[in-house]
């Protein structure tokens, strides 16, 4: 039997990345997903992947930065398998300036996608899991439920150029460490994982980046490669692996943890 056998996930930002990895590998280890992302080909396109991989999928169009997108993948979720297992808290985006550059609404922007987003999705998930815990203490029930946000590093050690990212990702290790502490007596684990250069849109060199506007310059990514203790950066299927084990059974005595999934970066200064 598969390890999520039978699950239902929720995986925002879910169209591309690391998102549609965690989908599929969520998929493909037994799991239904809801899909999220903001256009609706890549979804469909992750939707499809899901369903290659052995899964079923729906898809919510939106920001969960918005209350109401969260509480309808909530709603998809309930209305398509009637249950949520696990919570993976993925959408993110860049607005990289120097600190003195930055504007304010770079700065929203960031917050309010990963940390606004998470909380809402979080908020969501822990109203529905309330309800179905006090049904679960009446018949001597226990059912773990699980919660993965998507930090990274520079949540931990920061970054020259992108302070809204790192503050945003920095508050999203104290939401998953609250929210431990709070759902712990509903059997809701909550975990981050905290990827490094992780070989996506937002990593590849900008000059040659199909997303306008995002990516980092070729000789910072090249500086970071040559020095990368196992000589690669990541790829999306490293940290979605890594998510699957903090979604499944495997991981029901393990809370309140950031994972790095880093390669050994942290060894390394990647500005110096």
């Amino acid at each position: 039997m598969k390890p999520l056998q039978g699950k239902v996930a929720i995986v925002t930002g879910s169209g591309r990345g690391i998102g549609r990895a965690t989908a599929v590998a969520l998929a493909a280890a037994g799991a239904h997903v809801v899909i999220n992302d903001l256009d609706e080909k890549p979804a469909a396109e992750a939707s499809a992947a899901v369903q290659a991989a052995g899964g079923a999928a729906v898809a919510v169009l939106g920001s969960v930065a918005s209350p109401e997108v969260a509480a309808a993948l909530v709603e998809a979720a309930i209305s398509s398998w009637g249950r949520l297992d696990i919570v993976v808290n993925n959408a993110g985006l860049t607005r990289d300036a120097m600190l003195h550059r930055m504007t304010d609404e770079q700065f929203s922007q960031v917050m309010d996608v990963v940390v606004r987003g998470s909380f809402n999705l979080t908020r969501a998930a822990a109203s529905r899991w309330r309800e179905d815990a006090k049904k679960e203490k009446v018949s001597g029930a226990r059912v773990h439920r699980k919660i993965v946000n998507v930090s990274s590093i520079s949540g931990i050690h920061g970054a020259v150029g992108n302070a809204n990212y790192a503050a945003a990702k920095a508050a999203l290790i104290g939401l998953t460490k609250a929210s431990a502490r709070e759902l712990a007596p509903l059997l809701v684990n909550c975990n981050a994982v905290a990827p490094g250069i992780i070989d996506t849109r937002m990593t590849a060199a900008r000059e040659t980046n199909e997303a306008p506007g995002l990516g980092i310059p070729a000789e910072v990514r090249d500086k970071i490669l040559a020095r990368m203790p196992f000589g690669r950066i990541g790829v999306p299927e490293d940290v979605a692996n890594a998510i699957v084990f903090l979604a499944s059974p495997a991981s029901d005595f393990i809370t309140a943890q950031v994972l790095q999934i880093d390669g050994g970066m942290e060894f390394i200064d990647v500005v110096g």
